[in-house]
């Protein structure tokens, strides 16, 4: 991703009344020009040789264009094609960008509607949702049943998971809304665009990790029913693992959420012209307020009214996009043509960017560590009443994500074939290759008022839940990790209210002020990237070892993390820089420029499209996909290794309620029943109303 200035920001200097009521003759030439650009490509294209013609659905008349002469000499900004009309000057990218920024009146009215939602929702469960709870309760003196009421309800509890009392289909919603952010909604469909469908096999591995964490990590957690999932690591493993698990996903979380935060606030920008110093603090301050004040709740139901947002604006432009290029048959031919209907490589080398084992072994534990058994899904697990809802929530939460992102997908194949013959990236018409689908919105939708809106609405949904999420998780892992453990008294309520709304707003400021930072250095985007890699490799190995292998001691696993997050480092390190310095290229498919209509510079294309070499592949071209996977083998082969050195666990002592079902076998057979949660929840109860009394 470049933080480059981009041709839209360069171009618009006036405030935003100014882009809605901009009527000056230059920018009515442009928009006319523009008209005809989109009307004449999307109609009719030409790509047979020097001249072919291509039927479309909405004209059966062909058109002609020249291919464009390429030199390996420099050449001035020029090219061949004949101009659109007689006589008429045609359009560059600078100007082609700055006229298709159609963003009116009504769409800043659905995009403010949208934030507007957001902040009433937060206002609702902050006050009004809460002064009612309290008037229910009709004693405060902590004895029977309203003490326990009062109780369960607590501060903490319903601050973090929502009293444990909320429904399946919302948190399966905001489990969705969470973990497709903003740079999933646009990079997936530009990975499809660039690389062809084999990324779209992800899509197996989420039901794969979906049942294996419903059967393996699922039981372990919801039975312990713990607020912050590191506190079972100081059950199973002890203080040392505690601290290091909660350490490494703060500072992941932490780097991770301006840069969520900031590559919406570039597609906004390209779509309107405003700054982005303008639109991210506006942003940033009301997801803080809402997640301040309303807790997970208000996460989780502004989740959902983004959820719908994010689905809408996605179809919308996929049923938009197909129809305007002729229809699925049109989509799929123009895809096929252009390789992009292609699998992943059948190979055992891991340097392959995408190979068939890549995906599915590496995507599955991948998508087990980042999107089923972290602290921010756990919490919402947890959130809900009984394992049984827990389990139908995984259920629905993986058709969910499986459905938006075969929607992303699907979204790059229309990018294709629309740009099929033109491709902006090449052109710079893209300033950078993540601004892509912004720019197939403007196109398909930007005639349409309010639909843009809606578009840039769901991509800032995406940034708005995970930052939302983000901050709730760290609210919860900081205060109970960290502040918790270094107070020699418990907390009372009042103290645990201000600590998670204080903590909420120092980290929301935080990112904000990070966002400038991502701006100026680009060099942060991998470094985010980066260190989410190395954070989750060592986690994945935690996990698996604490509920897999019973007889591994903390000190071994400490070790063994403390080997798989530097290995991790140096490769992901290396390999990030490697690619900010043009030393690591992938191969990618062919793309065309032969049907572009508007003025580039020849050379710049040239060098993009002819003078592209792939690089030689080394340790440091491993896939992306191996990363986790990799991390989490080495921690647990370093831990199992350290074990006959620092010695076993023993197993008359473990608790089975730590160990997933499955192995629980290999444990020493104890007097010990199987209870439902709903019992348990009733004899934790009545002994805590027994105790009051």
């Amino acid at each position: 991703m470049s933080t480059t200035a981009d041709p839209v920001a360069q171009g618009v200097n006036s405030p935003v009344v100014d882009v809605v009521a901009k009527t000056t003759t230059t920018v009515a030439n442009a928009i006319a020009k523009t008209v005809a650009v989109i009307s004449s490509t999307v109609s009719t294209s030409s790509t047979t040789g020097a001249t072919s013609t291509i039927p479309t659905s909405s004209s059966s008349t062909p058109t002609t264009s020249t291919t464009f002469a390429y030199t390996p000499t420099p050449t001035p900004i020029q090219s061949t094609s004949p101009s659109l009309e007689d006589g008429a000057e045609k359009l560059s990218v600078k100007d082609l960008s700055q006229a298709l920024q159609h963003f009116g009146i009504v769409d800043y009215l659905v995009f403010i509607a949208m934030l507007a939602v957001c902040a009433v929702i937060g206002f609702y469960f902050g006050f009004i949702e809460k002064k009612q709870k309290k008037q229910k309760l009709p004693g405060k003196d902590g004895g029977g049943a309203a003490g326990v009421e009062e109780r369960r309800g607590s501060e903490a509890l319903d601050y973090l998971v929502g009293g444990r009392q909320m429904k399946v289909f919302p948190v399966a919603l905001s489990l969705v809304a969470s973990f497709v952010s903003g740079i999933s909604l646009l990079g997936t469909s530009t990975e499809i665009y660039v690389y062809g469908t084999q990324y779209a096999f992800i899509l197996v591995t989420l039901a794969i990790s979906g049942a294996i964490s419903w059967y393996i990590f699922l039981p372990v957690f919801c039975n312990l029913q713990l607020t912050s999932t590191y506190e079972y690591f100081q059950l199973r493993y002890g203080a040392g693992i505690r601290n290091l698990g909660s350490v490494l996903f703060i500072v992941g979380t932490m780097v991770w959420l301006p840069v969520a935060l900031y590559v919406p606030a570039i597609t906004y920008n390209q779509v309107t012209g405003t700054g982005i110093h303008v639109i991210t603090p506006i942003v940033c301050t009301i997801c803080t307020f809402y997640t301040c004040v309303g807790g997970l709740k208000a996460v989780v139901w502004t989740d959902v009214i983004q959820s719908f947002v994010m689905f809408g604006s996605i179809l919308a432009v996929c049923i938009k996009g197909t129809f305007d290029v002729g229809g699925l048959g049109v989509v799929l031919q123009r895809n096929e043509e252009g390789g992009r209907l292609n699998t992943p490589e059948w190979t055992w080398d891991p340097t392959v960017r995408l190979s068939m084992l890549s995906v599915i072994l590496g995507g599955t534990l991948h998508k087990i560590q980042s999107s089923d058994v972290n602290q921010v899904s756990i919490q919402r697990f947890l959130s809900l009443p009984s394992y049984e809802h827990a389990k139908r929530c995984m259920l629905v939460f993986t058709v969910l994500l499986i459905f938006l992102l075969s929607c992303c997908s699907y979204m790059g194949l229309v990018s294709y074939a629309v740009y099929h013959d033109c491709d902006p990236i090449s052109t710079k018409l893209a300033a950078a290759v993540d601004q892509l689908p912004s720019l197939l919105m403007m196109r398909t939708l930007g005639s349409l008022p309010g639909l843009p809106g809606l578009f840039v609405s769901g991509v800032f949904s995406a940034a708005l839940s995970s930052l939302s999420t983000g901050l709730n998780s760290l609210a919860c892992v900081i205060t109970q990790d960290i502040v918790r453990p270094l107070l020699k008294k418990p907390m009372t309520e009042r103290q645990t209210a201000f600590w998670l709304r204080a903590i909420v707003v120092v980290c929301g400021l935080c990112c904000l002020g990070m966002v400038n930072v991502v701006e100026k250095l680009g060099q942060v985007v991998p470094l985010a990237t980066s260190t989410a890699a190395v954070s989750m490799g060592p986690l994945l190995g935690i996990y698996c070892m604490g509920v897999g292998l019973p007889w591994v001691k903390g000190k071994s696993v400490l070790l063994g993390s403390v080997v798989s997050f530097l290995v991790l480092s140096w490769i992901c390190i290396k390999a990030q820089l490697g690619q900010m310095h043009g030393e690591i290229r992938y191969p990618k498919l062919p793309v065309s420029v032969d049907g572009c209509d508007y003025d580039f510079d020849n050379q710049t294309v040239h060098e993009a499209i002819h003078e592209y070499r792939p690089s030689e592949r080394n340790i440091y071209h491993l896939s992306f996909f191996w990363y986790t996977a990799l991390g989490g083998f080495i921690c647990t082969v370093v831990s199992v290794l350290a074990g006959f050195v620092f010695g076993w666990e023993d197993l008359n002592k473990m608790d089975p309620a730590l160990i997933t079902p499955c192995m629980r076998r290999f444990l020493p057979n104890k007097n010990y029943e199987a209870v439902n949660m709903q019992d348990l929840f009733k004899r934790k109860d009545e002994i805590e109303s027994q105790k009051a009394s």
